[in-house]
């Protein structure tokens, strides 16, 4: 398979590699598979073929062509279902999803949130206490889409900064064991910038070094953590003195006037452009 196959006693995840950056999630056991996003066709068809598996169904965070694309190919000759935002106004999608509701993948039950900013019609999908086959230990696994990066947030192509930041704040609430599956592999670029907002914080530091020593293609920088979130995102740290200092620096603003709000407006400002 890969080293960065992660595995569970009922499933296994690994990440798909399409385009420059994007992953696509592909949960699998010996036979069957579902994928996550999947903007590409021919690379999960790749996937399914090399490793004999049969493709049950796909799940969709947004509408965006780099996680949407591959779908009419993969559903042109199969009956399988397609997971996605009731508003995404993407037609293949055939159950559309609103927060609270769930879907069963391999008997584990991922439930439905609704996470707008980067899209307006953005979902992710989570699932708590699954058991790992590696350490016999319990997990929750979240599968973020464009909304949370490690490191980062997504652009705010359609949602204002107050969404995403209740967005960021909502999965930030999750157990903080919960292992984030984003789908670009932004983690470098995502920690020099936040360098830049804490160049003191050691915890960014190490990540970057971490980063820097992999090898991408072979070894993913993620999935990532809640945990390690909280410790490492400059947008889930918008509550903090010094995050709302440099920032109203850096965009010539005066922090003793910016909320977390404007404080999480200002970063993604600053972000854009750096």
């Amino acid at each position: 398979m890969t080293r960065a196959t992660i595995a569970y006693d009922n499933f296994s995840i690994t990440p798909i590699y399409a385009f420059s950056d994007n992953y696509i999630w592909c949960l699998h056991d010996n036979e069957k598979a579902w994928v996550v996003d999947p903007g590409d066709h021919e690379v999960v068809e790749a996937f399914l073929k090399q490793n004999n598996l049969s493709l049950e169904g796909i799940l969709i965070t947004h509408h965006h062509w780099d996680h949407t694309n591959g779908i009419k190919s993969l559903t042109e000759d199969r009956d399988i279902p397609v997971y996605g935002p009731e508003h995404a106004k993407v037609p293949a999608i055939s159950h559309l999803m609103n927060e609270g509701d769930e879907v069963t993948l391999f008997g584990t039950s991922f439930n439905v949130l609704e996470v707008p900013g980067h899209t307006l019609d953005h979902i992710a999908y989570a699932a708590n206490k699954v058991a790992s086959s590696d350490n016999n230990a319990m997990s929750n696994i979240l599968f973020c889409g464009d909304t949370l990066f490690s490191a980062g947030c997504g652009r705010l192509f359609e949602g204002s900064p107050e969404q995403m930041h209740t967005s960021m704040q909502k999965l930030s609430a999750l157990e903080e064991d919960t292992l984030v599956f984003c789908t670009h592999e932004y983690t470098e670029s995502n920690l020099k910038f936040a360098q830049a907002v804490e160049p003191q914080n050691s915890d960014i530091t190490n990540e970057l070094r971490r980063v820097q020593s992999l090898n991408v293609s072979i070894q993913p920088s993620l999935p990532s953590s809640i945990a390690k979130e909280k410790a490492i995102n400059p947008f889930l740290r918008t509550h903090l003195p010094s995050v709302k200092k440099q920032a109203a620096e850096a965009m010539s603003l005066e922090a003793d006037k910016l909320d977390e709000i404007e404080c999480f407006a200002a970063v993604r400002r600053w972000k854009d452009s750096f």
